[in-house]
């Protein structure tokens, strides 16, 4: 996925991460699929399955449709971006409907909207864990650039753009690792009382402590539902991770 904002190259991403051994890295933990390894995983109740890139350019553009927003929408390449995020929740739902844990590896970060919208299809008692150096709460209409990478909590977010039935609460999700977070968004934040970390607050209290409070507060009611967590690679010091383009 790359739709999601200006920059080439993020849809190279999964096949980067395939390149590094990811799969390997996967199997010293303990998850793989290779036959000898069987009887262990079937104890373990784990293995890998890798699914491939999913084939958004299978999309078919009805008369130009795809180079073109919706109607009256300020978003950025709004119908492509929306069609291969409703790819990637129906095979994300579908995995987790199975009892898998699914991976989803992007990408721009618009592949949020479709990985979230489907695990909370799934799963409408999960809590999310958003580490991220942007909050991702933008919605067409108070977004800045129009890039949808900077809308998959917005678009799903009780009280904001979500529909009726599929939502996430203000109280199921918890920021960490914040640094760059629009006026709109932080006004959104403060209204709602999302919980939210920032670097400041790492800096300050060291990145354990702020994992332990920000799975507190989403456990706090429901300590047994599940977790999905999103990770932005601009969450890292861009000094370390200079590739994302927007660190």
């Amino acid at each position: 996925m790359t739709y999601g904002q200006p920059l080439i190259g993020t849809d190279c991403g999964p096949a980067m991460l395939r390149e590094a051994g990811l799969r390997s890295k996967l199997t010293a933990l303990g998850w793989a699929r290779e036959a000898g390894l069987r009887s262990k995983l079937t104890a373990l109740g784990w293995r890998v399955e890798d699914l491939n890139d999913l084939n958004f350019e299978q999309i078919t553009d009805v008369n130009g449709a795809l180079s073109k927003n919706s109607k009256n929408n300020k978003a950025k390449n709004s119908i492509r971006v929306g069609k291969s995020a409703e790819m990637i929740a129906n095979v994300v739902c579908e995995r987790a409907s199975m009892g898998r844990f699914p991976l989803v590896l992007g990408g721009d970060h618009s592949v949020a909207i479709g990985s979230l919208a489907g695990i909370l299809k799934a799963r409408p008692r999960t809590g999310v864990l958003w580490i991220d150096a942007h909050a991702d709460l933008n919605t067409p209409d108070i977004s800045g650039s129009g890039n949808m990478h900077g809308m998959p909590v917005g678009l799903l977010m009780e009280e904001m753009c979500s529909t009726e039935d599929l939502q996430l609460r203000p109280d199921s999700i918890a920021y960490v690792a914040l640094r760059d977070v629009d006026l709109e968004e932080r006004v959104a934040i403060r209204e709602l009382g999302i919980a939210a970390f920032t670097m400041m607050d790492i800096d300050r209290y060291g990145i354990g402590a702020v994992m332990d409070m920000a799975l507190s507060h989403l456990l706090k009611d429901d300590p047994t539902r599940p977790i999905h967590l999103s990770y932005d690679i601009d969450a890292i010091d861009p000094g370390l991770a200079p590739a994302t383009g927007t660190a």
